[in-house]
C-alpha cells in the first residue's frame, strides 16, 4: 500500500520503510491506522530525502502504527494543567434527525452558528434547532444552511456520493495535484544538519489539516511563521495541539498594511501553506501567479474540503462534514464516524510531504510549484484502502506523550512519529499564544 502511494506522489519506487504494528490500534470498519502509518511514512521518508540530497545519511525511515495513530488524535489528547484545553465542538454542531434522514451542522466559528440560526428561523438553543431539523428533509437543511453562509452535509450512502456531480468530478483526480506556478533557477539547500534547517514556511491554515502540515514540517527544522488574526475566531483546542514547533503572528488582511506585511514575508518565504476557502486568498491579491513573480522559487501547498473542480469546489468544508457527505460516516441506524479526524490529519501529512517533495525538486530541477490536496479526495483514497478483517480498539498511547511548558500553561502533546535516524524529528518550541510573535522571520 505504501509503494502505491509513494508512485502516486512521485512517480518513484520508495527507499527503504519500516512500518510496524497492527492496525487494530482503531476501532471502525475503515483503515484508519494503516492510512495513518502511510500518511506519516511519506512525510517521513520526504524528509529522509532531503537530508540525503544534503549528503547526510538518513538510515531507514521507521513508522510505529501506534505511534501513526495517536498522532490521529493528537487533539483529543493534548492537555493543559492536566485539563483538556477545551470542547473542540460547540454548543449547536452535531448530528441532527430530519424527516428522511439526518443532517450534520457544523457550528464550531460563530459566523457559521449564525448562519445556522438563520437559515433555520431558531435562537441559539439545540433543542430548538432539532425540531427545526426534524421539520425538514436533511438536504433541504443542508442547502438552506449553506446558502446562508454556513456549513452542513447531509448524510448518503457511498454510491450516492460516487453518483452525485461532486462525486464525479473527484473521478481521476490525483491525491495530490503538482502543477508548475512560475519558473524559477535551481535553489540548492542551505547547509543544515536537519531535512528543513534553513527553509522558511508561512501557515496560513486552520482547524486541523493545514496546521497539522506546518506542525510536520517545523518537526523537521523549518521556521514556521503562523499567520492569524485577531479579528478572526479559533476552536482554542486546536491552536493549542497543532501549533507546536510553530511561531504565531497577527495580520489583518482586509488592510494594506496588513497586505503589505504579508507581502514582506512571501518575499522571503520557501513555502506557503493556505487553506482558505477557494478565491479568498487569490481575491486579496494573492494569486498564485503574483505569489511565483514576488518569490520565484516558492512552493505553494494549497488545501480545501471538496476538491478543485466540481460544483462544491467553492463549498465551506470540514472534515466531519466530508465524511458526512461521501458515504463514510453512512449507518443504517444513524451516523458512524471515523474514530478520529482521519480525513484532516491524512491531508495535513500529505501537504507536508507535498511540500518536501516540492522542494526537492526545486533544488533539483528550479520552478516555482504547486500542490494541491482536498479532504475529500483524501477520503477517496482511504476508501480505496479496502476494510478491516479484524476488530480494533483504542489502545494505551502513553508512551508516545511527552510534556513541556508553555504560554498556555504545563502542555501535554503527542511527539513526532516516525524516525530518520540521520535527523530525528522533533520540535525546538511549545505551542504559542496566537499573535505572541512579530510578523518576521528569525534571523541568524
Amino acid at each position: 500500500m505504501f509503494d502505491a502511494l509513494w508512485r502516486d506522489l512521485t512517480g518513484d519506487a520508495p527507499g527503504p520503510v519500516g512500518i510496524t504494528g497492527a492496525e487494530t490500534v482503531l476501532p471502525g470498519p475503515f483503515r484508519v491506522a494503516a492510512a495513518a502509518s502511510a500518511s506519516v511514512a511519506a512525510a517521513t521518508l520526504a524528509a529522509a530525502d532531503l537530508l540525503r540530497l544534503r549528503g547526510i545519511e538518513p538510515g531507514v525511515v521507521r513508522v510505529d502504527t501506534r505511534h501513526a495513530a495517536a498522532a490521529f488524535r493528537s487533539e483529543k489528547l493534548v492537555r493543559v494543567d492536566g485539563e483538556p484545553p477545551g470542547d473542540v465542538w460547540a454548543v449547536l454542531s452535531g448530528d441532527y434527525r430530519a424527516t428522511d434522514g439526518w443532517v450534520k451542522l457544523h457550528c464550531n466559528y460563530p459566523h457559521h452558528a449564525a448562519a445556522v440560526r438563520r437559515a433555520l428561523g431558531v435562537p441559539e438553543d439545540r433543542d430548538a434547532v432539532a425540531v427545526a431539523v426534524g421539520e425538514r428533509d436533511a438536504w433541504d437543511v443542508q442547502e438552506s444552511v449553506v446558502a446562508d453562509g454556513g456549513a452542513a452535509a447531509a448524510m448518503r450512502t457511498r454510491e450516492q456520493w460516487l453518483g452525485s456531480p461532486m462525486g464525479r468530478a473527484l473521478d481521476g483526480a490525483p491525491l495530490v495535484a503538482f502543477e508548475a506556478i512560475g519558473p524559477a533557477s535551481v535553489r540548492p539547500l542551505p547547509e543544515s544538519p536537519r531535512p528543513l534547517g534553513g527553509m522558511r514556511v508561512l501557515d496560513l491554515t486552520h482547524v486541523i489539516a493545514g496546521p497539522v502540515a506546518g506542525r510536520v514540517l517545523a518537526a523537521h527544522g523549518a521556521d514556521v511563521l503562523h499567520v492569524g488574526a485577531a479579528h478572526l475566531p479559533t476552536v482554542h483546542p486546536l491552536v493549542v495541539d497543532t501549533g507546536m514547533g510553530k511561531r504565531s503572528a497577527h495580520l489583518d488582511l482586509r488592510t494594506a498594511d496588513g497586505r503589505a506585511a504579508l507581502w514582506r514575508l512571501i518575499g522571503e518565504a520557501d513555502v506557503l501553506l493556505q487553506s482558505f476557502r477557494p478565491g479568498a486568498l487569490a481575491g486579496l491579491g494573492f494569486t498564485a501567479d503574483r505569489l511565483a513573480w514576488a518569490r520565484p522559487g516558492i512552493v505553494l501547498v494549497e488545501l480545501n474540503a471538496w476538491g478543485w473542480h466540481g460544483p462544491w469546489r467553492q463549498r465551506r468544508g470540514f472534515d466531519s462534514l466530508v465524511q458526512m457527505a461521501s458515504g463514510i460516516a453512512w449507518g443504517d441506524d444513524g451516523p458512524r464516524p471515523l474514530p478520529v479526524q482521519a480525513l484532516d490529519h491524512a491531508t495535513g501529512w500529505l501537504a507536508a510531504a507535498a511540500a518536501m517533495i516540492a522542494l526537492r525538486r526545486r533544488a533539483t530541477e528550479g520552478g516555482s510549484l504547486r500542490a494541491r490536496l482536498a479532504l475529500a479526495r483524501t477520503g477517496r483514497w482511504l476508501d480505496s484502502l479496502g476494510r478491516c478483517t479484524e476488530a480494533g480498539a483504542t489502545v494505551d498511547v502513553s508512551g508516545f506523550l511527552a510534556e513541556t511548558d508553555s504560554g498556555f500553561g504545563r502542555l501535554r502533546y503527542v511527539t513526532m512519529p516516525g524516525s530518520v535516524p540521520g535527523a530525528e524529528p522533533g520540535w525546538s518550541r511549545p505551542s504559542p499564544v496566537p499573535g505572541s510573535s512579530p510578523a518576521e522571520w528569525l534571523r541568524g
